[in-house]
């Protein structure tokens, strides 16, 4: 059986949150404990910890242990919900380029380790869309908590939300082929190469690439 990574724990444990297995404000069990369940070794479980808590979704706090924070669980705004995905994307292409930049100035090394954990996740999932999209997903969470920016995290976490709808669970199996997720993978890891050499310019002009791609792609599958 093939090992776990954190990017794949830090998924599970978003729906455990998400679902109220794990309850607001509630203390998680020990680093020992929660590792053991979740069959991992404790550094995976660490890594996956770091993701969520840039995130906003958990919060260490010393000799203490780790919480869920007290955030309330949030439904999709009625303004994103109702948009096309077209208008979606145009409000990504306003948002994740900056959103780079940001990274460069306020990421660090666990963003750039949780974010080449999920791009290979990606890499290995070139004939798996579900999976590919799931990671895809997560990864530009990430970006999002690297900025350490609340309302970017938040405003990204409500772009996100939508993808599980059917609308867009329509359009990934129209535009996900193992062409396209191979290009996708592609631009991914030219962003992180960016981010990690501090170069945002590189990471915003690539990320923008990234997301006119898309948009072809998805301009070419509402016209079929």
């Amino acid at each position: 059986m093939p090992r776990k990574n954190s990017a794949e724990i830090a998924a599970r444990m978003r729906a455990f949150i998400g679902d109220g297995t794990f309850g607001r404000f509630e203390r998680l069990p020990s680093s020992r404990r929660l590792a053991e369940s979740l069959g991992v070794a404790r550094n995976t479980l660490r890594g996956a910890l770091r993701q969520l808590q840039s995130e906003g979704l958990v919060e260490t706090r010393a000799g203490s242990g780790t919480y869920v924070t007290g955030r309330e669980p949030e439904g999709v705004a009625e303004a994103v919900g109702d948009a096309p995905p077209l208008e979606l994307i145009d409000a990504r292409f306003a948002l994740e380029p900056h959103i780079c930049r940001l990274c460069v100035l306020h990421g660090r090394r666990e963003d750039w380790d949780a974010m080449e954990e999920l791009c290979a996740l990606m890499e290995g999932a070139a004939d798996d869309p579900i999976v590919f999209a799931e990671a895809d997903t997560a990864f530009h969470g990430a970006l999002a908590g690297a900025t350490r920016n609340s309302l970017l995290i938040w405003l990204i976490g409500q772009i996100n939300s939508v993808r599980t709808m059917d609308e867009w669970t329509r359009m990934r199996r129209l535009t996900l082929d193992e062409r396209i997720i191979r290009v996708y993978n592609g631009q991914h890891r030219g962003v992180l190469d960016a981010l990690r050499a501090r170069d945002p310019e590189r990471a915003a002009a690539t990320m923008k690439e990234h997301l006119e791609t898309a948009r072809l792609s998805l301009t070419r599958a509402l016209e079929t």
